[in-house]
């Protein structure tokens, strides 16, 4: 592959972010940006984001994954545990998450510490999972090395004859994480490459200082 993309333009013109208008908690503003988002259309999984870890190779590594819950104490999302994903978060808590939302020219970057949440939690939303999904967090030995394709759907047939009509329990490896954050960086797209980047960066005393970065 030999492209020249260096005519990829484009002028981020659809708002601003400026300090007197910000609420005085980052999880505020990112549940109204996440709510804009959502309302304005054009992206089909706002609650996708990009989540980096350290694996135990001594490399980051990003990967898509959903958030599926956000509050005071922080950013959830489920997975294997035995993935790489969720080994290098046993090595190595810290980690970043970041939302791209092109629709409306914004990115949020978080980096926080990781943290298992509750059995109960983790049973909850499994059991509010489809039972194809339910069936292939069973199935799936994430991250290892398989034979074939064929062999993952022999599973997924086998397993469906042994849960016929019966309740799947979650497995013991499988459950969330939730991120708690450290800092959030709101990036709002501005014209001629000036953008806004405010910061909110947690204090011992657990507020938050806010700061304004250079594009």
């Amino acid at each position: 592959m030999n492209r020249d993309l260096t005519n990829y333009r484009k002028s981020y013109e659809k708002s601003f972010l400026e300090e007197n208008n910000l609420p005085d908690s980052p999880f505020v503003l990112f549940s109204e940006w996440f709510k804009e988002v959502e309302n304005a259309g054009g992206v089909e999984e706002a609650n996708a984001m990009t989540l980096t870890t350290v694996g135990l190779d001594g490399f980051p590594k990003n990967r898509v994954v959903l958030l599926k819950g956000v509050d005071e104490d922080g950013f959830v999302f489920y997975t294997n545990y035995t993935s790489e994903k969720g080994k290098a978060i046993s090595e190595n808590n810290k980690v970043c998450l970041s939302f791209f939302w092109p629709n409306l020219e914004r990115q949020v970057i978080v980096k926080g510490t990781a943290k298992k949440v509750s059995e109960e939690k983790s049973v909850a939303y499994f059991q509010s999972r489809p039972r194809g999904s339910q069936l292939g967090a069973w199935a799936s030995n994430q991250s290892k090395v398989i034979i074939s394709r064929e062999m993952l759907e022999t599973r997924i047939a086998s397993l469906e004859k042994q849960y016929k009509n019966t309740e799947i329990p979650k497995p013991s490896f499988w459950g969330g994480y939730c991120v708690e954050p450290y800092s959030f960086e709101f990036w709002q797209g501005r014209p001629n490459r000036l953008h806004d980047r405010i910061r909110f960066l947690v204090l011992e005393n657990e507020k938050w200082q806010i700061s304004r970065l250079a594009p």
